[in-house]
């Protein structure tokens, strides 16, 4: 390293760093984590994968050990003063921790702003002597009032990152993945990355050890400020950083981590959203834990690399940092995790059979989704479906082509996926709502549901709105719009009942609110001047095959 311009001459040198890993106080409150192996995400990789287990801190993330190793090394002059920082992320539960555990006071800065679900966590660290304080609208506002209070306080500030102690403090990671690897050559060590320290602390002491090692780190595409900084040669500040994967979303990294890394980096690697959805599920099908998304950043970039090189029988370490997910966001990262399933727009005319048709060039491969509302002479559709390759994908979309559904590939579109795949529908106009009732069905969870449910339709009946999304229950909840003659009111009771036998269940919507503010065209003004939506009568007597039992 030195030979690599790594000297005193910048900084503290390779050897300093060493030493004071080698001498860091972490284990006092750490665990010295596992490193695991996962198979299935071995499999899927073909290479042997490891997790270096950080979720398994006592914190859920490896922020304890730097902020710890800091507060431990103070002189007992700065212990009594107390000690500061600025996070709304782990880095917080750590100071908090580690304060406690040394009996020493501690005041955490958060944004007003801070979720209360962060705040508590951290509250569940403190000790009699530290308190969190909510201040500023912004996170930048919250730190100039973390300054002024160490400042006039005289508290110790203990940086997220940007400090050689916890550095070193996580930096210790690295030790311990030589110290468990000796039987295996590691290729490469991916880490995920905020302000640097966990990159920076693992990368001086893997290049110093053993330096046929490579170190990768990992950001998300909407907060590079690393992967920027090093292209720069300088500190690069972002505008904004993303917020998903929130535990690093850095705007700016350390002048000290950002040197380090120079010197230490091989390779930077930036992965979306659904790369870490994917990652999330990856490392809960090997481990049973879910991560937050920046503890599966490295899974997803350990996946990433491995494709784009095409790796085979390769050695690799994640270092899963950590797993404070937020429970509410886990709706959001199952609906994005499913790397097999493609989102596609397609176009099919207003016609009987038109629906059967189009599923019949698709099956059998799994229809996740399916968004219809009639609307005129030509009916778009958002729809996925599940291929078993990236070929078989190609393949699908082909074929829907050849056949002239139009189709549109909506994989990568954002605004697709976040948003348009739930605004698609809407009011329908009343001359093409004649004699329809609404019904929810629920399906059973099992291939061919959905083919028997459309083989089986009557043909004289018509699909005028069809809502599916799989949200892997053990049944699929479908909305569906049937116009159903009058004279054919028999057939529909006949054809509910099949679907009963069969394991279906259904409950008719054609009074619920809903249907009528949202999916009916308003009818026109009435004397008095109000406008209400048209109000169809029910098309069962019962409403429900539960109320049957």
């Amino acid at each position: 390293l030195l030979r690599r311009g790594f000297g005193a001459d910048s900084g503290l040198d390779a050897a300093a760093y060493v030493n004071m890993i080698l001498n860091a106080k972490v284990y006092d409150v750490c665990k010295r984590t596992e490193l695991h192996k996962a198979p299935a995400l071995s499999k899927k990789t073909g290479n042997r994968v490891f997790l270096k287990r950080e979720d398994q801190q006592s914190v859920y993330s490896f922020k304890l050990r730097g902020a710890y190793n800091k507060i431990v090394s103070l002189s007992p002059e700065e212990k009594a003063r107390g000690v500061v920082c600025c996070s709304g992320e782990n880095h917080a539960q750590g100071v908090a921790y580690a304060a406690a555990e040394l009996g020493i006071s501690a005041k955490i800065f958060m944004p007003k702003t801070t979720p209360t679900v962060k705040v508590e966590a951290v509250e569940l660290h403190t000790n009699d002597q530290s308190e969190v304080v909510l201040d500023g609208d912004s996170f930048d506002e919250c730190y100039a009032a973390m300054l002024r209070c160490s400042e006039e306080e005289g508290r110790v500030l203990v940086h997220s990152f940007d400090d050689p102690l916890v550095i070193a403090g996580q930096g210790t990671i690295g030790k311990e993945i030589i110290e468990q690897t000796t039987k295996e050559d590691i290729d490469a060590v991916f880490c995920c990355v905020g302000g640097g320290g966990l990159l920076s602390g693992i990368g001086v002491f893997l290049k110093t050890v053993k330096p046929s090692i490579k170190v990768i780190g990992v950001e998300a595409m909407d907060s590079p400020a690393m992967t920027k900084s090093l292209l720069a040669n300088e500190v690069v500040e972002l505008s904004s950083a993303g917020l998903f994967a929130d535990s690093a979303a850095v705007r700016k990294v350390g002048e000290e981590t950002l040197r380090l890394c120079q010197e230490t980096v091989d390779e930077m690697i930036t992965v979306n959203t659904d790369d870490i959805c994917a990652a999330i599920k990856d490392a809960f099908i090997d481990t049973r834990v879910v991560l937050e998304p920046s503890g599966a950043l490295a899974v997803a970039g350990l996946k990433k690399y491995a494709q784009m090189h095409a790796c085979e029988d390769k050695s690799f370490v994640a270092v899963t940092s950590g797993a404070n997910m937020d429970f509410d966001r886990l709706r959001f990262v199952s609906e994005r995790a499913d790397t097999s399933e493609t989102l596609i727009a397609v176009t099919i005319p207003e016609k009987a059979g038109a629906f059967i048709d189009l599923y019949r060039q698709i099956y059998p491969r799994n229809v996740t989704e399916f968004s219809y509302r009639i609307s005129g002479s030509t009916a778009n559709i958002f729809m996925s479906f599940q291929a078993t390759s990236a070929e078989d994908k190609a393949i699908c979309i082909e074929s829907l082509r050849r056949c002239g559904y139009d189709p549109l590939d909506l994989s990568n579109n954002e605004l697709a996926k976040t948003h348009g795949r739930h605004l698609a529908g809407g009011r329908a106009p009343q001359a093409l709502t004649e004699e329809e009732g609404l019904f929810s069905f629920y399906f059973p969870s099992k291939p061919g549901a959905l083919l028997r449910f459309l083989e089986n339709l009557p043909t004289d009946f018509n699909v005028s709105l069809f809502h599916h999304r799989t949200h892997g229950a053990d049944v699929a909840r479908v909305l569906v719009a049937l116009q159903v003659p009058v004279k054919k009111r028999g057939d529909l009771r006949e054809y509910l009942d099949y679907l009963v036998s069969k394991g279906y269940s259904w409950v008719e919507e054609t009074d619920n609110e809903v249907y009528c503010r949202f999916l009916l065209e308003p009818v026109d003004s009435n004397v008095g001047g109000r406008t209400r939506p048209r109000r169809p009568p029910p098309l069962t007597l019962t409403g429900s095959s539960f109320s049957e039992v």
